[in-house]
């Protein structure tokens, strides 16, 4: 009996023990079912998918749009290689290309552009219909992205300027981005003659598109754009901007000397914005209670010969001289309201629009794009427009997730001109150099695009020590202003008469 009872205990207990076993080996295959997701999301692969899914994921962006009926690519994983493309560090566009092609086969994109004629025929084709639905799309996660910082004091801020970036000397590009004096197929013109014998032969410029960048100030990001001609003129870029796009409600516009006029001006407060543009001797305008050369934070008019005649209102707007580091100058803007618009906000607002002259220099020298590589015109024109989209979402997608890590690291004074655009595209193409890797939580791509800041390090030379190269700028000057005549006073009458009828 005892025997019996020993083996019968034994029994349970081997039992007992078995049970443990199971169930740890249960607990063990739980957990490895847990983590292996996880585990997929530490490849490179996977992150850099996800990264793509998150800003283009939306099926409704190409949606309404029709294209040829024999294409073999979707235009959402179109979209995504021309910014793979975009990213590529290579100087050749072909290599580039072919790099961009092994990314998406191994990112099992298979309904992409598989050769490289095909691929600039499909953006270069459809560049229009693309990038103004991306366009959209772009500016409606930039302002989920963006948050607190998609308004500064309850304003959208935009800057506006433009530059220039060179293409290759070939017939396509001089006949299409060269001033008309120099078209396609005309011979050399001669400049001024030395002697009366031999006259000195000239090279035609060389061909260059000029590029009307409208910017985000707070967010530091591109918003819209215009491509053309060397010879465009921006304020009318501006104008067909602000007459095809929408823009946010309290869009406050600033611009350099460059951008005045009441075309311009007016097209702006009918968009029912704002505008701050610095003015100079270029501008003139009328009181109707000063008659003084200078008048400091006063009320004025802006209405030309052409528009009194013709009967159109005067834009009444509000002249300030301010103080940016050493130089004074006068800007002038649509916000009446000293309360709205403070002097202090104006110099702050004007000192921040010099970031736009910072993402030029990011796109000709980061990107590498102040010489273009494509020879014909249709193409060139679709690889400038994609390089501006794939420095516009590289900088989106480190801005969201350094937006999202600020509040972990209880960095309070994070702001947005801190991120780099280098370390950007550094972080990207590490990524896809190595898409098979598995990285740690620390090493990954997401990780990285928090991290993309600028370096901060203490100078220990003294920069005023540097050699500078003398600038001679021509001065603004100041602008003339001068009292209302009795005729003009008439016609003002007439007109707030018809306009109270």
């Amino acid at each position: 009996m005892v025997r019996r009872k020993q083996a019968a205990s034994s029994s349970k207990s081997s039992t007992h023990k078995l049970s443990k076993a199971e169930k740890a080996r249960a607990n063990a295959v739980k957990k490895r079912n847990k983590k292996s997701p996880r585990a997929k999301e530490t490849t490179n692969r996977a992150l850099f998918s996800r990264v793509m899914q998150l800003i283009l994921a939306d099926d409704k962006i190409f949606a309404e749009v029709m294209f040829h009926g024999n294409v073999k690519w979707l235009p959402e994983q179109l979209a995504i290689q021309a910014l793979i493309w975009s990213w590529q560090e290579s100087k050749n566009v072909t290599d580039a290309f072919d790099q961009t092609l092994e990314i998406c086969q191994k990112l099992e994109l298979t309904e992409v552009a598989q050769t490289y004629v095909g691929f600039m025929n499909a953006i270069s084709r459809y560049r229009g219909i693309i990038t103004s639905r991306l366009r959209i799309h772009f500016q409606g996660l930039a302002e989920e992205f963006g948050g607190q910082y998609f308004r500064t004091d309850d304003w959208v801020l935009m800057a506006f300027d433009g530059s220039r970036a060179s293409a290759p000397r070939t017939g396509s590009n001089e006949a299409a981005f060269c001033a008309p004096n120099y078209g396609h197929g005309e011979k050399a013109k001669y400049g001024k003659k030395k002697s009366k014998t031999a006259p000195r032969k000239t090279a035609p410029p060389e061909p260059q598109v000029w590029i009307t960048l409208m910017w985000h100030m707070g967010l530091r990001l591109p918003w819209t754009w215009r491509l053309g001609p060397s010879n465009s003129v921006e304020r009318h870029d501006v104008q067909d901007i602000l007459e095809k796009e929408e823009f946010p409600e309290k869009t406050l516009f600033c611009g350099d000397a460059g951008f005045v006029g009441y075309p311009l001006w007016s097209a702006i407060i009918n968009k029912q914005a704002h505008f701050l543009v610095r003015v100079g001797a270029n501008v003139k305008l009328l009181s109707e209670h000063a008659d003084t050369e200078k008048v400091g934070g006063g009320i004025v008019l802006c209405w030309p010969k052409g528009m009194m005649d013709s009967g159109e209102p005067p834009l009444k707007l509000r002249l300030v001289r301010i103080k940016v580091g050493k130089t004074w100058m006068w800007l002038l803007t649509s916000v009446l309201s000293q309360k709205q618009l403070k002097k202090k906000q104006i110099v702050r607002y004007y000192a921040l629009r010099w970031g736009i002259e910072v993402e030029f220099r990011g796109l000709k020298q980061t990107i590498d794009r102040c010489k273009l590589r494509c020879r014909n015109s249709n193409r060139l024109l679709a690889e400038l427009a994609w390089s501006l989209f794939g420095m516009a979402f590289a900088e989106l997608l480190a801005l969201q997730q350094q937006v999202q890590q600020k509040p972990r690291e209880g960095a309070a004074s994070y702001d947005p001109k801190d991120r780099s655009l280098a370390e950007t595209l550094r972080a990207l193409r590490k990524c896809m150099r190595n898409l098979n890797d598995v990285v740690g939580p620390d090493e990954n791509l997401l990780a990285m695009l928090a991290k993309a800041l600028v370096q901060r390090y203490h100078n220990r030379t003294d920069k005023r020590a540097r050699y500078r190269p003398k600038k001679r700028k021509a001065k603004l000057g100041d602008p003339e202003i001068r009292k209302l005549t009795a005729e003009e006073r008439k016609k003002l009458k007439q007109i707030k008469h018809k306009k109270a009828a």
